[in-house]
C-alpha cells in the first residue's frame, strides 16, 4: 500500500493526489499539519529531511519526495493513463511548463518563505500576500504567452503533468487574489481542468485537516 504524506493546503501534494486518482492507484493518505510544525518532528524528518510534503512511501526502498520526482516514478510504474507525451519534444515542453509553476513561482510563496520574510524583514500579512501575488502574476504572464488559443489543456489535447501543476498553481492564484481577467487562455484551461472529477475530488479544501468552512 502506498502512503501519501500530505498537508491539506499543499499545492505540491495536490499534483500528486490528482495523478494517483487519474491512474487509479490505491493509496492511504496521512496528514501532517505544517501550520503546527509537525514537519519538524524527528519522525517526520526521518521520512523527509527537508521537512516538506508530499512524501510517498511504500513503493520504493526509501520514501520519495519532491512532486516532480514522485510523478515521474508514478508514470514509470503506473503508465496508464500517460501523463507525459510520447515524443521527446512534447515531454520537454510539458516538463518546462511544469517547472515554470512548480520551480519558478511556487518556492517563492510557500509558508517557510513567508515566515522568513516576517523574521528577517518584518513583513506583515498584507506585505506577504502582496509578495505572493507578485510572483504568481509574473508566472502567469510567462505561462499565458505559451498557451495555444482555444486550448483546454496545457499541451496538445491530452492531460499531462503540466495540467496538474497549472491546476495547483491556480489554487494559489485564487488564494492570493490574483485576477485572471488578463489571462484568458489560462482561465479557459483552468475551467476545463477543474471540471474533471479527479481534479475536483483532489482539491485541497476537501482533504484531511482542511477547515470545515473551506469545504463549502
Amino acid at each position: 500500500m502506498l502512503i501519501l504524506h500530505s498537508f491539506w493546503l499543499s499545492l505540491a501534494t495536490y499534483r500528486v493526489r490528482i495523478a494517483l486518482d487519474l491512474k487509479g492507484v490505491v493509496f492511504e493518505e496521512r496528514a501532517h499539519d505544517l501550520s503546527k510544525g509537525e514537519q519538524n518532528s524527528p519522525e517526520f524528518r526521518k521520512l523527509n529531511p527537508a521537512g516538506a510534503v508530499p512524501a510517498l512511501e511504500g513503493g520504493t526502498r526509501q520514501p520519495l519526495t519532491q512532486s516532480l520526482a514522485i510523478l515521474e516514478w508514478l508514470e514509470d510504474t503506473y503508465p496508464t493513463p500517460p501523463l507525459l507525451p510520447p515524443d521527446a519534444e512534447g515531454r520537454a515542453i510539458v516538463r518546462s511548463l511544469f517547472l515554470l509553476t512548480a520551480a519558478d513561482t511556487h518556492p517563492l510563496v510557500v509558508p517557510r518563505v513567508q515566515a522568513q520574510l516576517v523574521k528577517q524583514f518584518g513583513s506583515n500579512d498584507a506585505a506577504g500576500r502582496a509578495w505572493a501575488a507578485h510572483w504568481f502574476r509574473e508566472g502567469l504572464v510567462a505561462y499565458e504567452a505559451q498557451l495555444a488559443p482555444g486550448a483546454t489543456r496545457c499541451h496538445g489535447e491530452a492531460l499531462s503533468i503540466a495540467d496538474l501543476a497549472l491546476a495547483s498553481h491556480l489554487i494559489g492564484v485564487a488564494r492570493f487574489g490574483v485576477d485572471l481577467a488578463e489571462f484568458p487562455k489560462i482561465a479557459a484551461v483552468g475551467e476545463s481542468l477543474f471540471a474533471i472529477p479527479a481534479f475536483a475530488a483532489a482539491h485541497p479544501r476537501l482533504q484531511l485537516g482542511a477547515p470545515v468552512e473551506s469545504r463549502v
